[in-house]
């Protein structure tokens, strides 16, 4: 099946999520009007500033971090054309939803882990986690397709080539993460969230 790369009708949603991406980026890193310390995610402020889960996927820690996550919502875009996307705005619809689902995830996983008095202290940032959210959803897309997503047609269709490209991603992805200054756990709470919403 031939696959048309040009302009598509649904490019608004990526063009928009990078120009914001970027936008923040000139404000708090190359202008300085904004502190990004405010926009971090920070497990113990979460509770007195919520607005942190949404924030903290806008703002990246140097320009090689942001032009990662640039690209890695091109090659979301990529993939969602080449499995023959039908929604005008899933992407959004995606991004928003993962925000929250990766945060309950992260959420549990801390409950759990300070029930044996282990209490995490860092901050986390940048879109990475809703990358790999997708990256988890769109690897099994390519292997069931999804027609559907909350009631909405999205028109998914399974693909092997794709599946064999996410699965290289994927692993090189993880190998990644256990990188010094990389968040496995933001890696993996968006992978796991990205396959649980496949699920729904």
């Amino acid at each position: 099946m031939a696959i048309n790369n040009s302009i598509s009708k649904y490019d608004w949603q990526y063009i928009l999520s990078v120009s914001l991406l970027i936008s923040v980026f000139i404000l708090t890193d190359l202008i300085g009007v904004i502190d990004k310390g405010y926009f971090y995610f920070v497990p113990k402020l979460i509770s007195d500033q919520p607005y942190r889960i949404f924030t903290s996927i806008l703002v990246h820690a140097d320009l090689n971090h942001l032009l990662s996550n640039i690209g890695g919502i091109i090659i979301t875009r990529y993939f969602l054309m080449r499995l023959g996307i039908e929604s005008r705005f899933f992407y959004l619809k995606f991004i928003l939803i993962c925000s929250f689902l990766n945060f309950f995830i992260i959420w549990v996983y801390e409950k759990i882990i300070s029930y044996f008095n282990i209490y995490p202290n860092y901050a986390a940032l940048g879109f990475s986690g809703i990358i790999y959210a997708l990256f988890g959803f769109l690897l099994l897309t390519s292997f069931y397709g999804k027609s559907h997503f909350l009631g909405k047609k999205i028109g998914l269709k399974s693909n092997y080539e794709v599946q064999k490209m996410l699965k290289t991603i994927c692993l090189i992805g993880l190998v990644f993460s256990f990188l010094p200054e990389v968040s496995l756990l933001g890696h993996l709470s968006g992978f796991i969230a990205g396959s649980f919403l496949f699920l729904i």
